[in-house]
């Protein structure tokens, strides 16, 4: 096993090396260590979308403010992945990971003692929150560092798929809340995320011959580019589609359909395995056919689905609804960043958490619409359309580009 290691090419542009076989051209241990950081910081970074409907009934919020309060880490994980970004460009992602998940636990562990008694509380726990959501930005980076252009799609679908944490949230934390509390939730969660805080230290390894530190300002030259916008806009719409739901779910299925909460995360936690299982599908697609024609799927069948939640009579029809926009959505997301390194590789810590950025931004967006749109018209369904818009703006603008694209970027039989 040594000797094939030490025997494999050096990839001349990565660093990495590769002798064609997916497990054998990279370096496995990161890559669970990635997953597993990411799969317990998504878990905690969407858990107060499960916990909602009871901290709401116990703080005697409006249906705005909840909206708000689920929304509200993922935003603050949207700013903090691009200082993770930068992060891991200056200090290695495996550093910049055990800082993250260090904040994480002890913020949770102070709100468990302390208690969150306000709306305010609410808000400021989901700030800490956001710091498991910037895991994005270095998760991702930890795991494609190690792996050729070839196998970049797998690569980061696979540490993608650690967004399927937000299922352990949803299927757990409404019943760990009728047993004890949603207070203790908080301190509950510590529990599992300190075990992976140790497995991430003992596997995890940062990767040889990173990208130069450059000067501060260098980070944002990828804005300089319309290619860095694009694939920014793309990830708001598949990505914050697919956190925006995960957090706002819950709420929608009690107040739509009067589910208890335990009822209301096992469907949530149905629609979130869909999105998170196909993710590194999404990206083996686009590793086979282009991230380009598996976008534009994408965008048509998640603009569909996501307009068939907006009348959907019975709760069958919306839960097949959401599971088809999040198949879509969960695809997508891969796609997304199946096409990010082709285009910018050296930058791909920053950009990362620029895309990663877009994305929350993106998910803060959905939640926060849903809630307001519940609050002023006695419906989800404006929220719903909105967004469904949205994902066909973004279709027009993939055909605009991929001309351009295909023409100009390298490797392009894979966009």
């Amino acid at each position: 096993m040594a000797t094939a290691f030490l025997d494999r090419r050096v990839h001349p542009s990565t660093g990495t090396t590769s002798n064609g076989s997916f497990w054998r051209s990279g370096h496995w241990p990161t890559l669970v260590a990635a997953f597993l950081y990411f799969d317990l910081a998504f878990m905690v970074w969407v858990l107060l979308g499960p916990l909602a409907p009871d901290i709401a009934r116990t703080l005697h919020l409006t249906a705005a403010q909840k909206g708000l309060m689920v929304a509200t880490p993922t935003l603050a994980g949207a700013f903090l992945r691009v200082v993770n970004g930068l992060l891991v460009d200056r200090i290695g992602p495996k550093r910049a990971g055990a800082i993250s998940q260090l904040i994480v636990i002890g913020g949770l562990l102070a709100a468990w003692l302390l208690g969150v008694n306000s709306f305010g509380g609410t808000l400021a726990l989901g700030v800490i929150l956001g710091f498991a959501g910037a895991s994005f930005a270095i998760a991702l980076p930890l795991a494609s560092r190690w792996y050729p252009a070839e196998h970049q799609g797998k690569a980061m679908g696979l540490a993608g798929m650690g967004n399927s944490g937000t299922v352990l949230a949803a299927l757990f934390a409404p019943m760990l809340a009728k047993l004890f509390g949603w207070n203790a939730v908080l301190g509950l969660a510590c529990i599992p995320l300190a075990i992976v805080f140790l497995v991430y230290l003992a596997l995890a390894k940062d990767a040889p011959n990173p990208p130069p530190a450059k000067a501060l300002i260098a980070y944002l030259h990828p804005l300089r580019s319309a290619d860095a916008w694009w694939l920014m806009g793309f990830y708001a719409v598949t990505f914050g589609g697919f956190v925006g739901l995960a957090a706002s779910l819950p709420i929608y299925f009690t107040d739509q359909f009067k589910l208890s909460t335990i009822t209301a995360g096992y469907c949530t936690a149905a629609c979130v395995f869909a999105g998170s299982l196909v993710r590194p599908l999404g990206g083996a697609l686009a590793d086979r056919i282009g991230g380009v024609k598996a976008l534009t799927g994408v965008f048509l069948v998640a603009a569909a689905a996501l307009a068939g939640v907006s009348v959907a009579p019975t709760l069958l029809a919306a839960l097949g609804c959401f599971v088809v926009a999040m198949l879509a959505l969960g695809t997508g997301n891969g796609s997304v960043f199946q096409l990010v390194p082709q285009r910018f590789q050296a930058e791909i810590g920053v950009m990362t958490g620029l895309v990663g950025m877009a994305g929350g931004v993106g998910g803060f967006y959905l939640a926060s619409s849903l809630g307001v749109a519940k609050q002023l018209s006695g419906s989800f369904a404006p929220g719903f359309l909105v967004f469904a818009a949205l994902a066909l703006v973004a279709l027009a603008g993939l055909v605009r580009v991929k001309k351009t694209w295909r023409a100009t970027w390298t490797g392009a039989a894979r966009i």
